[in-house]
């Protein structure tokens, strides 16, 4: 899926022309993967109005990982969101996906070497469902990797940090090469810690489990959101470890992020889920759509609108 170029990004305090938005081929950041970023989602409402979803969260997650980076970021939050909402307004987007970056520019390639100056960037494009409209409708199919998320002294899983994601991507491009959607991955003990870019829930009698915060998972926005939505239903949410042969006996599973919003799943390592059929999954999707496209105004709080 191609990125459509629009007018321009957003650099350093300034609008730069989307081709001009370019670093040095030495840029630390380039060699060791040492910068952060965040996914975030703009929508067009049923009012016509546009809102970037939990902007407040998504910038103090990344100022957040900037810190676990040792990276300081010569803006503040405000400004930061600031620029999410001038990037929408200049590029006239009803809709898009938002992509703030922090990384380390050009000027030394030690390790440890401060430098490096830090750079804040945050670009705005036009995505559509990640894991496919179809498989928003109809579900998609998964295997458990090879791959393990690491504990939390081996990568520093509350932040997203740009080098983190490699085993994220290997693990992705093994499943799209073997013929699935997504691969799902297990913590070093083995139990279930998320997707390779997603949150995951699992069904069960009625009750929604999902693995807790301090598991080896990212702490998903969306995710959160989703616990509140189903506790708002009247749908009981535990956070607690989830093994790998609890997917495989599941009613339902479905993964949450920013990009792939709420997704169902329908097949893990050739196994049907259940029945085929995701009641408390669509009735998550109906409330989560209400309130990011729809005319649900109880949950403003969350929409900065542009």
């Amino acid at each position: 899926m191609g990125i459509k170029k629009v007018e321009s990004i957003w650099v350093d305090g300034s609008l730069v022309p989307w081709d001009d938005a370019t670093d040095h081929m030495l840029a630390h950041t380039l060699h060791y993967g040492v910068g952060c970023f965040e996914g975030i989602r703009a929508y067009q409402r049923a009012d016509g109005r546009t809102a970037i979803f939990r902007l407040r969260e998504h910038i103090d997650r990344l100022f957040d990982s900037a810190i676990i980076c040792t990276m300081d970021i010569p803006f503040t939050r405000e400004q930061v969101m600031a620029a999410c909402a001038e990037v929408v307004r200049t590029n006239k987007m009803s809709f898009c996906y938002l992509r703030p970056l922090v990384y380390l520019g050009s000027g030394a390639l030690g390790l440890g070497s401060f430098e490096p100056p830090v750079r804040t960037m945050v670009a705005a494009f036009e995505w559509g469902a990640y894991l496919g409209d179809d498989g928003l409708k109809q579900g998609i199919k998964c295997l458990i990797s090879g791959f393990t998320r690491a504990n939390s002294n081996a990568v520093m899983n509350k932040g997203k940090i740009c080098g983190q994601y490699v085993t994220s991507v290997l693990a992705k491009r093994l499943a799209l090469k073997s013929g699935y959607d997504e691969a799902l991955m297990l913590d070093p003990q083995g139990y279930v810690a998320e997707g390779t870019g997603e949150n995951i829930f699992v069904v069960k009698n009625g009750i929604v489990r999902t693995p807790p915060a301090g598991a080896a998972i990212l702490a998903g926005i969306t995710r959160d959101t989703s616990i509140q939505l189903l506790r708002e239903r009247g749908v009981e949410v535990r956070e607690e470890m989830i093994a790998r042969d609890e997917l495989y006996v599941a009613d339902e599973v479905f993964l949450t992020g920013t990009a792939a919003e709420v997704t169902p799943v329908r097949e893990i390592d050739q196994r049907r889920v259940g029945r085929g059929e995701f009641p408390i999954t669509r009735g998550l999707q109906e409330s989560f759509f209400a309130v990011v496209k729809g005319g649900d105004t109880k949950h403003d709080h969350w929409l900065h609108f542009v």
